[in-house]
């Protein structure tokens, strides 16, 4: 009976004690180390959130799963380089011309495609959150907005009135030092089309948007219409409106527009003064044409804005880049910082409005921008945002595929009639093998003509031709040319790339680096011959290693491609407007990057 209560006894005390260890070391994990392992879940309910500042790995975590508190100070997320979805996209048939080291008689092959390492790699990003507080319901959650005259999803400006903690003249935007890749694939001098597309399957594959700091449907309805793109039935060849050779992937890209029309919308800022904002008027007209009319056409759509941001997949900032440039710069002072501070205060004005910008970090914001200027001007301010852009230059502007759109640079002569003088001759009624015609701009034009201008009877390759009523003369010549010389001018872009397709001429485009519009759809090879700048003497040969054959084909193909580079007084389906539109969806599918 001793021994009995002895062993109870015993046990009690072995029990008591590991009973006081556990305790003691629950209680030191919990006070030293409150967010570092599982003990902490065990007291997470009715904690308090971790203070404003905090910069972890672990702040990343829960600013995903929970919305930020409405603030006065709000943190701008400015960040391009992330890590992104699979999409590899086909290449189509590539039975067009891409010329480098010609020969004298014949057509020489397109350099291989370059080695397809990542253009970046993931990065780990401290970044600044407001303290979370308010919990997700099932569809989208958002700060609090204590501002009943504003539209939805819009907020009360922080000033120093409302926020305390902020004192007098300061900005209520705290910017966020933009993501630095560790690494990227190195762009050498000349970007063939080859590389193009394989930096575009890099970064397909490598480089996603900013992790939204807070869920919506309008993520999941981005997934699923990625889901639905890539896995897109065969296109049936009775399809009579979009010709198979012409695109990379026609399959994706009849399943991706018919997904833009039924699900997209799009949501304007009101915000900006005119004639720099919301004045498309200014601009419907000469070579920056684009950007006049795009904002023309998306201001007045019915179908695809809306008027509620929470409802929104893409938000369009309506400035013109032409009319920044007409309206700020100070002629001969060669800077153009008050351009740039102008496009950066913008961007502070709506992300102290609206919670959109800082969800996302911009990175479902979009721009449509002609003027050459714009690359450079949108880098700081705006470059997490998707760029619509003439200027497409892989090389020297940091365009960067995958994200940036490269927008078609048009020439409208009559905004009342955009689509005056289309069309041109038969091929059997174009009898001049090749045309130019243009104002010595940049390094590469001069160098045309010291080979071509006088030389040979077959290139009319001149200066700019004497003015003419409606420039008769020079469409004359692109209506009457088997190809059309589009050499660039001071940057790559060019308005003759669509004057050739207008006028019904097989474009051949003299421009290193430069990324020619809606290329992550059309399949340029089939329709356009490329060739590089150091091959310019031999651009004859060149030329006339071209079977008849082959450009019949491609001038057909180049009548058949026209429809998605015209301008119409009403959109139609297919026309540039909707490629422009389309272009920039596409983008932003392929780049989301959902929370979980």
């Amino acid at each position: 009976m001793g021994h009995e209560v002895q062993y109870i006894l015993e046990s009690k005390r072995l029990v008591w004690l590991v009973a006081v260890v556990f305790a003691v070391v629950i209680m030191f994990q919990y006070y030293e180390f409150p967010y570092g392992d599982v003990a902490s879940s065990m007291f997470s309910m009715g904690r308090s959130q971790p203070s404003v500042g905090q910069t972890s790995q672990t702040n990343q975590t829960k600013a995903s799963a929970e919305s930020p508190k409405s603030s006065g100070n709000i943190t701008i997320f400015n960040v391009s380089n992330h890590t992104t979805p699979v999409d590899t996209l086909g290449k189509g048939n590539n039975i067009g011309i891409e010329y480098s080291i010609p020969s004298n008689d014949s057509t020489t092959a397109s350099p291989p495609p370059s080695s397809s390492a990542s253009l970046t790699s993931p990065t780990i990003v401290n970044i600044t959150v407001i303290s979370p507080s308010t919990a997700l319901d099932n569809s989208t959650s958002k700060p609090e907005v204590n501002a009943s005259n504003l539209d939805p999803g819009v907020r009360k400006p922080a000033t120093s009135e409302n926020n305390p903690a902020m004192s007098a003249g300061e900005s209520p935007v705290k910017q966020v030092p933009p993501v630095k890749a560790v690494h990227k694939r190195p762009i050498g001098d000349i970007v063939t089309l080859a590389d193009m597309h394989d930096i575009l399957s890099d970064n397909r594959a490598s480089v996603r948007s900013m992790k939204p700091l807070w869920s919506s449907t309008v993520d999941q309805e981005l997934l699923d219409a990625k889901q639905q793109i890539e896995n897109a039935p065969v296109l049936n060849h009775n399809d009579r409106a979009l010709y198979p050779p012409l695109y990379r992937n026609v399959s994706r890209f009849k399943r991706s527009y018919e997904l833009m029309e039924k699900i997209l919308k799009v949501y304007v800022y009101k915000e900006g003064e005119k004639p720099i904002f919301h004045q498309p008027q200014a601009v419907l007209s000469g070579i920056y044409a684009s950007e006049g009319w795009f904002m023309k056409h998306m201001k007045e759509n019915k179908h695809f804005v809306t008027n509620n941001p929470k409802q929104a997949h893409l938000f369009y900032l309506p400035f013109s880049s032409r009319m920044l440039e007409e309206k700020l710069y100070v002629t001969g002072s060669g800077s153009r910082d008050n351009l740039v501070q102008r496009l950066k205060d913008y961007v502070q004005l709506i992300a102290g409005r609206y919670d959109s910008w800082n969800r996302t970090g911009g990175s479902d914001h979009f721009l449509v921008a002609c003027h050459d200027w714009a690359t450079d001007e949108t880098r700081k301010s705006m470059n997490s945002c998707i760029r619509a852009l003439c200027n497409s230059d892989v090389g020297r502007e940091h365009f960067e595929l995958g994200k940036d759109v490269s927008l078609a640079e048009t020439y409208v002569r009559s905004p009342q009639n955009p689509l005056r003088e289309l069309g041109g001759k038969p091929p059997s009624q174009r009898s001049i093998l090749a045309f130019f015609a243009g104002q010595m701009h940049g390094d590469v034009r001069p160098i045309l003509l010291k080979h071509w201008e006088n030389k040979d009877p077959d290139m009319k390759i001149f200066r700019k031709l004497p003015n003419s009523k409606g420039n008769k003369n020079y469409i004359n010549y692109m209506k009457t040319s088997k190809y059309c010389i589009c050499a660039k001018g001071y940057e790559v872009n060019s308005p003759r790339v669509v004057e050739a397709i207008f006028h019904e001429c097989v474009p051949v485009i003299i421009s290193d680096n430069f990324v020619p519009p809606f290329f992550e759809i059309l399949n340029w090879e089939a329709f356009a011959v490329f060739v590089q700048e150091k091959d310019i003497p031999n651009l004859k040969n060149i030329l006339l290693s071209i079977s008849n054959r082959r450009y019949l084909v491609m001038q057909q193909r180049v009548k058949k491609v026209q429809q998605h580079f015209l301008w119409h007084v009403k959109p139609v389906k297919y026309d540039i407007f909707h490629m422009i539109l389309h272009s920039v969806w596409y983008n932003r599918v392929f780049r989301v990057d959902p929370i979980n």
